[in-house]
């Protein structure tokens, strides 16, 4: 039991330690501006599919749902109003964290795991390279930058979604959807659905990046490390928004 416990508080202490030091690069030269677009690009660009996508389907299954259940009291019109906050606020920054996730945290994971096995770290250390300045920083600054640009790009799209739903099966005019839509959000609601993917943004990529410096076992440890990644960044996800939203709830 003591061997357990011990495993996992030195497991959280590296996590921190690692954090720390990606943390501190950002103030640090070199500063491997390269290695950051191209991982911007990879994690956004190559996520903008998929969060389109379930964004807009969200959306749309939202304004069915919802359209549903105020039709029992008469207030069908308001449906632009719930969607519009429950995406700003909660869905939208949580779904697309979660795919951005599954498709990224798993893959920073693989390949550091693949690095790790093959000795390719050990080597950048030998040639006088931090491997925490120049394979996790640019992942953790890049996944900063553009998590909460797709979490925009897909609270419009969901949106949207249940206009094309409220329009098209509901029958609702378009500029009752919208007017009441914009409306309904303020400044507190934006600036919720902005900081909790920015957080969730540290999660991902520090997780991901985490399982795959500290991978063993050859191929068999890689894809271990892999599924870790995605499952324990899932996690801290709604442990971070459950807390986000408290405070909140509470100002």
């Amino acid at each position: 039991m003591i061997d357990f416990l011990k495993a996992r508080v030195v497991a959280v202490q590296d996590f921190y330690l690692l954090a720390g030091r990606a943390l501190l690069n950002i103030v640090r030269k070199p500063h491997y501006a390269d290695d950051i677009f191209m991982q911007m690009d990879i994690i956004g660009v190559g996520s903008l599919p998929i969060v389109v996508m379930v964004g807009f389907f969200t959306g749309a299954v939202m304004a069915m749902q919802m359209a549903k259940a105020l039709s029992q009291y008469g207030a069908v019109g308001q449906t632009g109003k719930l969607v519009a906050l429950t995406l700003v606020r909660e869905l939208g920054p949580a779904l697309t964290s979660l795919m951005v996730a599954g498709r990224n945290a798993s893959g920073m994971a693989s390949e550091l795991g693949s690095m790790k096995v093959t000795e390719q770290i050990d080597a950048m250390r030998a040639l006088g390279t931090d491997p925490i300045q120049k394979l996790v920083t640019p992942r953790l600054i890049a996944t900063c930058a553009v998590l909460p640009l797709l979490t925009i790009i897909s609270d419009f799209v969901g949106i949207f979604g249940g206009w094309v739903i409220s329009f098209l099966v509901l029958n609702m005019a378009s500029t009752q959807y919208w007017n009441t839509a914009w409306q309904a959000l303020d400044y507190t609601d934006m600036a919720q659905g902005l900081i909790k993917p920015f957080v969730f943004a540290f999660a991902i990529a520090l997780t991901g990046c985490y399982y795959g410096l500290n991978t063993t076992g050859g191929t068999q440890g890689v894809g271990r490390a892999t599924t870790q990644a995605m499952v324990v960044s899932s996690v801290m996800i709604f442990f971070l928004t459950f807390f986000i939203t408290r405070i909140f709830v509470s100002l």
